[in-house]
Order: structure tokens, then C-alpha cells, then sequence
């Protein structure tokens, strides 16, 4: 088994300096996109609110129309 290698405080430096570069600009980006998506959250409801009564109101007609006597 070869014995594992000395690894340059400059590259562990980097790579720590790297991980909590992107934790940093993670957590930004999610605070940023999180409104963003609640408010197309929030509008998608309402546009399914609207869309189940529409298609309430087509079946209703639908029934009204095929329950007529003059066929």
C-alpha cells in the first residue's frame, strides 16, 4: 500500500475557500429564486381554481344538454 501524499496547504486552502464560496452563492441564489417560485406557486393554484370551475360548469352544461327530452 503506497502511503498517502502530503497535499500542499495552498490546494487545501483553495478547495475549503471553493466549498464555502459555493455554500455562500448557494444560499444567495436560494433566497433569491424562493419568492420567485412561491409567487408561481400561488398563481398556478389560482389558474387551477379557475380551471376546475370551468370544467365544473362544462359538465354541468353537458349534463343539462344530454338530459334534454328533444334528442
Amino acid at each position: 500500500m503506497v502511503p498517502p501524499v502530503q497535499v500542499s496547504p495552498l490546494i487545501k486552502t483553495a478547495r475549503w475557500s471553493a466549498l464555502l464560496v459555493g455554500i455562500i452563492y448557494g444560499k444567495q441564489r436560494y433566497d433569491y429564486l424562493k419568492p420567485i417560485a412561491a409567487e408561481e406557486r400561488r398563481v398556478e393554484e389560482a389558474e387551477k381554481k379557475l380551471r376546475e370551475e370551468q370544467e365544473r360548469i362544462y359538465k354541468q352544461l353537458a349534463e343539462a344538454d344530454s338530459d334534454s327530452i328533444l334528442k
